[in-house]
């Protein structure tokens, strides 16, 4: 079994083997990972946070030992709780970017020192045990405000309608799967949108009946969620009504309490 870290800033996790195809997710630094098959120039991992599987390019891929993958899975995890934060390479002498949600393992005293490499981040955190209240989750949320709606996205420089969903909660304690269709299989379901509360999520269906949307509601009927960019919609029980069209966007299929 091969192992890997991601040691980007982001990396495209595609749905098949090549440069072009469908990008479902991505990986944030530090995100873990298992590698689970191989072709040539691609590897199809699985990230140990959730259990996705998705393509990278090999030439992003950065292998650590078994050993260092478990310490990692051992661990308390850290996350950078800043919007964009900026992280030092002491081995190269160059700084990159890391976005809301990063991981940093093996942070301690500023820094971050695990097999040969070695890295200083001064930027603010936040750990995956510390489990926060709704005000919390809704603070997180409006971090992400205006961020670009992109496919597979999980940083303020695109993102998608779970990822933000996941990200937020993530910074709050609580772990989701990645897609909406696997994030509404928790929680308990509300019978009424009159019980729902800010920070509850909820989640939309299309035509087939398909999970297809997600977002986390507000007080005052309101949805923070990720269409087109991060943005606040006027909310009831039939969905989400668009101020920009004056239209119903999403149907409403169930409200789901997670805290």
């Amino acid at each position: 079994m091969q192992y890997g870290i991601c040691l980007l800033s982001v990396i495209p996790g595609r749905k098949e083997a090549t440069n072009t195809s469908e990008m479902v997710t991505q990986l944030l630094f530090g995100e873990h990972y298992t590698v689970t098959d191989t072709t040539e120039g691609w590897l199809k991992i699985m990230v140990a946070y959730d259990n996705y599987e998705c393509w990278i390019n090999i030439k992003q891929h950065t292998k650590i030992s078994e050993s260092t993958f478990n310490q990692i899975q051992k661990q308390d995890p850290i996350y950078s709780n800043e919007l964009i934060q900026v992280i030092s390479n002491k081995n190269s002498n160059t700084n990159f970017p890391l976005s809301l949600g990063a991981s940093l393992p093996f942070l301690k005293d500023k820094t971050l020192n695990f097999e040969a490499f070695n890295f200083s981040f001064e930027g603010q955190v936040t750990q995956d045990s510390q489990k926060k209240t709704a005000k919390d989750i809704i603070s997180t949320a409006y971090l992400l405000i205006n961020a670009p709606y992109l496919w597979g996205g999980k940083s303020p420089f695109g993102i998608d309608c779970s990822g933000f969903t996941q990200i937020v909660y993530k910074l709050n304690g609580y772990k989701l799967p990645r897609d909406a269709s696997q994030q509404v299989e928790l929680g308990t379901p509300l019978s009424f949108v009159e019980e729902a509360e800010a920070g509850d999520l909820a989640f939309f269906d299309n035509e087939e009946g398909n999970i297809v949307h997600v977002g986390i509601l507000l007080d005052n009927q309101q949805i923070i969620h990720a269409s087109g960019s991060v943005r606040i919609d006027k909310f009831d029980h039939y969905g989400i009504f668009s101020s920009d069209t004056k239209k119903y966007s999403h149907t409403l299929r169930v409200i789901k309490k997670i805290l």
